[in-house]
Protein backbone atom coordinates (compact mmCIF):
# COMPACT_ATOMS: atom_id res chain seq x y z
CA UNK A 1 0.00 0.00 0.00
CA UNK A 2 1.63 3.39 -1.20
CA UNK A 3 2.02 6.03 1.64
CA UNK A 4 -0.58 8.35 -0.15
CA UNK A 5 -2.94 5.36 0.18
CA UNK A 6 -2.29 5.23 3.41
CA UNK A 7 -2.49 9.08 4.57
CA UNK A 8 -6.03 8.83 2.46
CA UNK A 9 -7.52 5.79 4.96
CA UNK A 10 -6.03 7.56 8.13
CA UNK A 11 -7.76 10.57 7.32
CA UNK A 12 -11.43 9.11 6.61
CA UNK A 13 -10.35 6.85 10.23
CA UNK A 14 -9.72 9.81 11.78
CA UNK A 15 -12.74 10.76 10.96
CA UNK A 16 -14.52 8.55 12.33
CA UNK A 17 -12.96 7.74 15.57
CA UNK A 18 -14.14 8.71 18.96
CA UNK A 19 -11.63 10.55 20.84
CA UNK A 20 -11.61 10.37 25.03
CA UNK A 21 -9.04 12.38 27.18
CA UNK A 22 -7.55 10.09 29.99
CA UNK A 23 -5.73 12.55 32.15
CA UNK A 24 -7.29 14.23 35.12
CA UNK A 25 -6.28 17.64 33.71
CA UNK A 26 -6.71 17.19 29.62
CA UNK A 27 -8.59 20.49 29.24
CA UNK A 28 -5.12 22.07 30.38
CA UNK A 29 -3.92 24.98 27.66
CA UNK A 30 -0.14 23.89 28.16
CA UNK A 31 0.10 19.70 28.05
CA UNK A 32 1.57 18.39 25.19
CA UNK A 33 -1.37 15.87 24.21
CA UNK A 34 0.03 12.36 22.96
CA UNK A 35 -2.65 10.58 21.02
CA UNK A 36 -2.79 6.74 21.58
CA UNK A 37 -5.05 4.19 19.73
CA UNK A 38 -6.14 1.27 21.15
CA UNK A 39 -8.95 -1.15 20.36
CA UNK A 40 -10.71 -2.89 23.56
CA UNK A 41 -10.19 -3.74 26.82
CA UNK A 42 -7.76 -4.14 28.83
CA UNK A 43 -5.49 -2.03 25.87
CA UNK A 44 -8.12 0.64 26.68
CA UNK A 45 -8.16 0.43 30.52
CA UNK A 46 -4.26 0.45 30.27
CA UNK A 47 -4.02 3.14 28.34
CA UNK A 48 -6.25 5.04 30.87
CA UNK A 49 -4.40 3.89 33.46
CA UNK A 50 -1.50 5.66 31.47
CA UNK A 51 -3.08 8.66 31.24
CA UNK A 52 -3.61 9.13 35.21
CA UNK A 53 0.46 8.02 35.40
CA UNK A 54 1.89 10.24 32.59
CA UNK A 55 4.01 13.02 33.80
CA UNK A 56 3.21 16.99 34.30
CA UNK A 57 2.86 18.33 31.10
CA UNK A 58 1.48 15.38 29.16
CA UNK A 59 -1.76 14.68 28.60
CA UNK A 60 -2.54 11.32 27.27
CA UNK A 61 -5.84 11.18 24.87
CA UNK A 62 -7.52 7.58 24.20
CA UNK A 63 -8.11 7.12 20.60
CA UNK A 64 -10.76 4.41 20.08
CA UNK A 65 -10.94 2.33 17.23
CA UNK A 66 -12.92 -0.60 15.88
CA UNK A 67 -9.91 -2.85 14.11
CA UNK A 68 -6.55 -3.76 14.10
CA UNK A 69 -5.07 -2.17 10.80
CA UNK A 70 -6.63 1.22 11.13
CA UNK A 71 -4.46 1.99 14.25
CA UNK A 72 -1.24 0.95 12.43
CA UNK A 73 -2.36 2.87 9.05
CA UNK A 74 -3.03 6.04 11.27
CA UNK A 75 0.05 5.70 13.42
CA UNK A 76 2.14 5.31 9.93
CA UNK A 77 0.31 8.62 8.01
CA UNK A 78 1.09 10.59 11.49
CA UNK A 79 -2.33 10.90 12.54
CA UNK A 80 -1.67 9.50 16.18
CA UNK A 81 1.47 9.00 18.10
CA UNK A 82 1.40 5.48 19.36
CA UNK A 83 -0.91 2.58 19.35
CA UNK A 84 -1.33 -0.12 22.02
CA UNK A 85 -3.01 -3.45 20.06
CA UNK A 86 -0.79 -5.54 19.15
CA UNK A 87 2.47 -7.53 19.76
CA UNK A 88 5.09 -7.28 17.54
CA UNK A 89 5.09 -9.89 14.97
CA UNK A 90 2.10 -8.34 14.14
CA UNK A 91 3.10 -5.07 13.54
CA UNK A 92 6.52 -6.54 11.92
CA UNK A 93 3.93 -8.21 9.23
CA UNK A 94 2.33 -4.80 8.73
CA UNK A 95 5.74 -2.92 8.23
CA UNK A 96 6.20 -5.76 5.86
CA UNK A 97 3.00 -5.78 3.56
CA UNK A 98 2.94 -1.78 3.86
CA UNK A 99 6.19 -0.40 3.93
CA UNK A 100 5.89 1.08 7.34
CA UNK A 101 8.39 2.11 10.05
CA UNK A 102 6.59 1.15 12.79
CA UNK A 103 9.05 0.05 16.02
CA UNK A 104 7.91 -1.43 19.40
CA UNK A 105 9.39 0.80 22.04
CA UNK A 106 7.70 -0.83 25.42
CA UNK A 107 6.18 -4.27 26.18
CA UNK A 108 3.57 -4.12 28.52
CA UNK A 109 1.47 -7.55 29.19
CA UNK A 110 2.15 -11.42 27.96
CA UNK A 111 -0.75 -12.75 26.25
CA UNK A 112 -2.27 -16.25 27.63
CA UNK A 113 -3.69 -17.76 24.52
CA UNK A 114 -5.54 -20.93 24.14
CA UNK A 115 -7.77 -22.96 22.50
CA UNK A 116 -10.99 -23.07 23.06
CA UNK A 117 -14.12 -25.28 22.38
CA UNK A 118 -17.94 -25.61 23.45
CA UNK A 119 -17.69 -29.14 22.94
CA UNK A 120 -14.34 -30.17 24.34
CA UNK A 121 -12.75 -30.37 27.41
CA UNK A 122 -8.87 -31.52 26.51
CA UNK A 123 -7.08 -30.86 22.98
CA UNK A 124 -6.96 -34.46 22.61
CA UNK A 125 -10.63 -35.07 21.57
CA UNK A 126 -10.25 -33.34 19.31
CA UNK A 127 -12.61 -35.58 16.58
CA UNK A 128 -11.61 -36.95 12.82
CA UNK A 129 -12.29 -34.06 10.78
CA UNK A 130 -13.16 -31.94 13.23
CA UNK A 131 -12.88 -28.10 12.57
CA UNK A 132 -10.19 -25.61 13.99
CA UNK A 133 -10.22 -22.12 13.70
CA UNK A 134 -7.05 -19.71 13.17
CA UNK A 135 -6.51 -16.15 13.18
CA UNK A 136 -5.79 -14.98 9.52
CA UNK A 137 -2.39 -12.97 10.20
CA UNK A 138 0.33 -15.07 9.97
CA UNK A 139 2.11 -14.29 13.22
CA UNK A 140 -0.66 -15.57 15.03
CA UNK A 141 -1.21 -18.84 12.82
CA UNK A 142 2.13 -19.69 13.34
CA UNK A 143 1.64 -19.48 17.47
CA UNK A 144 -1.49 -21.68 16.83
CA UNK A 145 -0.02 -24.25 14.50
CA UNK A 146 3.21 -24.51 17.11
CA UNK A 147 0.63 -24.96 19.91
CA UNK A 148 -1.13 -27.51 18.20
CA UNK A 149 2.28 -29.08 17.32
CA UNK A 150 3.69 -29.23 20.46
CA UNK A 151 0.12 -31.23 21.74
CA UNK A 152 1.10 -33.99 19.21
CA UNK A 153 -1.85 -33.05 17.31
CA UNK A 154 -0.38 -32.11 13.93
CA UNK A 155 3.30 -32.22 12.53
CA UNK A 156 5.12 -29.27 10.90
CA UNK A 157 8.04 -29.28 8.92
CA UNK A 158 11.02 -29.29 11.07
CA UNK A 159 12.99 -26.28 8.48
CA UNK A 160 10.36 -23.71 9.22
CA UNK A 161 11.36 -21.57 12.14
CA UNK A 162 8.91 -22.10 15.87
CA UNK A 163 5.79 -19.57 15.53
CA UNK A 164 6.84 -19.27 11.35
CA UNK A 165 4.75 -22.02 10.21
CA UNK A 166 1.58 -21.96 8.06
CA UNK A 167 -0.72 -24.05 6.47
CA UNK A 168 0.87 -24.52 4.11
CA UNK A 169 3.97 -26.34 6.13
CA UNK A 170 1.74 -28.66 7.65
CA UNK A 171 3.31 -32.18 6.80
CA UNK A 172 0.94 -34.68 9.03
CA UNK A 173 -2.49 -33.61 9.75
CA UNK A 174 -3.48 -37.51 11.12
CA UNK A 175 -7.17 -36.37 12.29
CA UNK A 176 -7.43 -35.01 8.89
CA UNK A 177 -8.31 -31.74 10.50
CA UNK A 178 -10.53 -28.56 8.86
CA UNK A 179 -8.70 -25.80 8.89
CA UNK A 180 -10.39 -22.06 8.82
CA UNK A 181 -8.66 -18.72 8.64
CA UNK A 182 -10.55 -16.25 10.15
CA UNK A 183 -9.67 -12.21 11.20
CA UNK A 184 -9.02 -11.68 14.57
CA UNK A 185 -12.64 -9.80 15.16
CA UNK A 186 -14.17 -13.12 13.97
CA UNK A 187 -12.68 -15.39 16.45
CA UNK A 188 -15.19 -15.19 18.95
CA UNK A 189 -18.26 -15.66 16.84
CA UNK A 190 -15.81 -19.04 15.47
CA UNK A 191 -16.39 -20.49 18.69
CA UNK A 192 -19.72 -21.45 18.46
CA UNK A 193 -19.49 -23.21 14.99
CA UNK A 194 -16.36 -24.58 15.18
CA UNK A 195 -14.67 -27.82 17.39
CA UNK A 196 -11.99 -25.83 18.41
CA UNK A 197 -10.76 -22.27 18.32
CA UNK A 198 -7.70 -20.30 18.79
CA UNK A 199 -8.35 -17.12 20.39
CA UNK A 200 -6.55 -13.96 22.34
CA UNK A 201 -7.41 -13.18 25.84
CA UNK A 202 -8.51 -9.84 25.18
CA UNK A 203 -11.65 -11.59 22.27
CA UNK A 204 -11.82 -14.59 24.77
CA UNK A 205 -13.06 -12.55 28.05
CA UNK A 206 -15.65 -10.71 25.97
CA UNK A 207 -17.69 -13.96 25.31
CA UNK A 208 -16.64 -14.83 29.21
CA UNK A 209 -13.39 -17.32 28.04
CA UNK A 210 -10.83 -17.10 30.57
CA UNK A 211 -7.77 -19.56 29.69
CA UNK A 212 -7.16 -20.85 32.80
CA UNK A 213 -10.56 -22.04 33.31
CA UNK A 214 -11.64 -22.95 30.00
CA UNK A 215 -8.61 -23.22 27.75
CA UNK A 216 -7.34 -26.37 26.11
CA UNK A 217 -3.50 -25.09 25.42
CA UNK A 218 -1.91 -21.97 27.36
CA UNK A 219 1.23 -20.57 25.40
CA UNK A 220 2.55 -17.08 27.24
CA UNK A 221 6.03 -16.49 24.65
CA UNK A 222 6.82 -13.07 25.82
CA UNK A 223 7.99 -12.43 22.37
CA UNK A 224 4.26 -11.75 22.12
CA UNK A 225 3.96 -9.33 24.58
CA UNK A 226 1.25 -6.65 23.65
CA UNK A 227 3.65 -3.45 23.23
CA UNK A 228 3.34 0.23 22.72
CA UNK A 229 3.97 1.01 18.90
CA UNK A 230 4.92 4.58 17.20
CA UNK A 231 7.10 5.78 13.99
CA UNK A 232 10.73 5.01 13.95
CA UNK A 233 10.90 9.06 13.69
CA UNK A 234 9.32 9.37 16.98
CA UNK A 235 10.76 6.79 19.04
CA UNK A 236 13.42 9.03 20.80
CA UNK A 237 11.53 11.74 21.50
CA UNK A 238 10.57 13.33 25.15
CA UNK A 239 6.69 12.56 24.44
CA UNK A 240 7.49 8.79 23.97
CA UNK A 241 9.82 8.72 26.64
CA UNK A 242 7.07 9.99 28.68
CA UNK A 243 4.92 7.33 27.39
CA UNK A 244 7.28 4.53 28.48
CA UNK A 245 7.04 5.88 31.42
CA UNK A 246 3.82 5.78 32.25
CA UNK A 247 2.91 2.70 30.84
CA UNK A 248 5.34 0.81 33.25
CA UNK A 249 4.18 2.78 36.30
CA UNK A 250 1.85 1.16 38.98
CA UNK A 251 -1.04 2.32 37.65
CA UNK A 252 -0.70 0.31 34.74
CA UNK A 253 0.88 -2.61 37.13
CA UNK A 254 -2.23 -2.61 38.89
CA UNK A 255 -4.57 -3.00 35.87
CA UNK A 256 -2.33 -5.52 34.28
CA UNK A 257 -2.95 -7.72 37.96
CA UNK A 258 -6.14 -6.66 37.93
CA UNK A 259 -7.15 -8.46 34.40
CA UNK A 260 -5.38 -11.62 36.13
CA UNK A 261 -2.30 -11.39 33.68
CA UNK A 262 1.00 -10.59 33.98
CA UNK A 263 3.40 -7.53 33.03
CA UNK A 264 6.10 -7.44 30.38
CA UNK A 265 8.08 -4.38 32.30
Amino acid sequence: MKPRVLARIAAVAAAALVLAGCSADAGAGDSTVIKVAAATTPMTDIVRAAGEAIGDGYTIELVEVADYVQPNVMLEAGEIDANFIQHVPFMEEFNTANGASLVGVQPVYLTMVSFYSKTLTSIDQLPQNGTVTLPQDRPNTGRALEMLKEAGIISLDPAVEKYQATLDDVTDNPRNLQFNQVELLQLNAAYEESDAVFNLPAFARQIGLDPFAEGLTLEEDPQFAVTLVTRADNQDSPEVAALKTAFTSEQVKAVVEEFGMHTAF
